[in-house]
């Protein structure tokens, strides 16, 4: 099922609030309708974000009319902005954009029906690079994977997070079709329950054999079901190897840690930010309080209570086995294999 897709003129993306009870589409005509669809969780996962932003920012070509006289490239550059302010935390969307002007600065001075040709195109080939990337990422985690595994994986991190083949869940699929006999524990994702929603749907559509258990079940889960490994997404890794996922994440990480538990982090390199030392430096998104006062709408706390709901929390380098990308398995020490990465191809971030 495509996540994220083009037609004529429009973006149309998977509405994944509605999820797993309704397949609807949000079909965007004008990139603030990208925006908000970003903002509100509609399309959500750091790599759908990126690729859906990618198109966003080509949808604002389309939208332009030089009748009120403001030139094209303010008009971008104010697109970008919205865009980018949806989701803090989350790198690839930045990465993405920034992608998005490099392309539209080489092609400034065309036509504006050359213009958008070029935005779309470069999406289309965001869009692409995340799908090949994703299967590269999957080959090399599923050999991590023993030939039968117990694995403990967290939120969503599959098609509907990547528009691709999925990051974690990427990695959990590739094994399933080698034929290793894997079991997952799928925790439900407080607050608004993307592991229940979401990743339960995708494992069930696939034919993976599933486990879904409350956030508060992980101790009991290591305790008595024998884990092998744990696999999870990330929306920033810095330069040290810490890393932003959503929130719960970092107790994960200190329980595998507790259990002598392998824990994998599976990101594209898109999702590593070198201009940031520490994970300390990451800003974490504060989310909107009724996802935690509310249940799908229904008032389940005391009305209008304080709430502390940041969207993601960061996990130390120093609890992670390895991080997966399309570039290979950079294990520790973190910092010199993230650097190495990149300085192999000659990349300056």
């Amino acid at each position: 099922m495509e996540v994220v897709y083009w037609e004529g003129q429009r973006l149309f993306l998977l509405d994944q609030t509605k999820l797993p009870h309704q397949t609807t589409y949000v079909a965007c005509s004008r990139y603030q309708e990208v925006a908000e669809a970003i903002y509100s969780l509609k399309v959500r996962g750091a790599p759908a974000i990126g690729v859906a932003a990618a198109y966003g920012y080509a949808l604002a070509a389309f939208n332009y009319r030089a009748d009120p006289g403001l030139p094209l490239e303010q008009f971008l550059d104010q697109a970008e902005r919205e865009l980018l302010a949806t989701r803090p935390t989350a790198v690839n969307l930045r990465w993405a954009l920034e992608r998005m002007r490099d392309a539209y600065l080489n092609i400034q001075e065309k036509s504006l029906d050359n213009i958008r040709s070029v935005l779309l195109e470069a999406a289309l080939a965001i869009h692409n690079r995340e799908r090949k990337l994703e299967e590269k990422m999957a080959d090399f985690g599923a050999s991590l994977v023993p030939p039968e595994a117990n694995i403990l994986t967290y939120c969503n991190t599959g098609a509907l997070a990547t528009a691709g083949w999925g990051t974690a869940l990427g990695v959990i699929r590739a094994a399933h079709n080698q034929g290793k006999s894997i079991k997952t524990f799928v925790p439900e994702t407080r607050p608004v329950l993307q592991g229940a929603r979401l990743t339960a749907w995708e494992l069930h559509d696939a034919g993976i054999p599933f486990t879904l258990i409350t956030d508060n079940m992980l101790g009991y889960v290591f305790l008595h079901e024998g884990i092998d490994l744990v696999l999870v997404g990330a929306d920033r890794i810095v330069a040290n190897g810490d890393f932003a996922n959503k929130i719960g994440t970092y107790g994960l990480a200190v329980l595998a840690n507790y259990h002598n538990c392998p824990f994998y982090v599976v990101a594209p390199s898109s999702t590593i930010d070198l201009d940031l030392e520490e994970g300390k430096e990451i800003p974490i998104e504060m989310r909107d309080p009724r996802e935690v006062r509310e249940l799908g709408g229904q008032l389940v706390s005391v009305k209008n209570c304080a709430v502390l709901n940041p969207a993601f929390d960061v996990t130390p380098h120093h609890l992670v086995t390895a991080v997966i990308t399309e570039k290979g398995v950079l294990k520790p020490p973190l910092e010199k294999s993230i650097r190495r990465s990149f300085d192999e191809e000659g990349v300056q971030r």
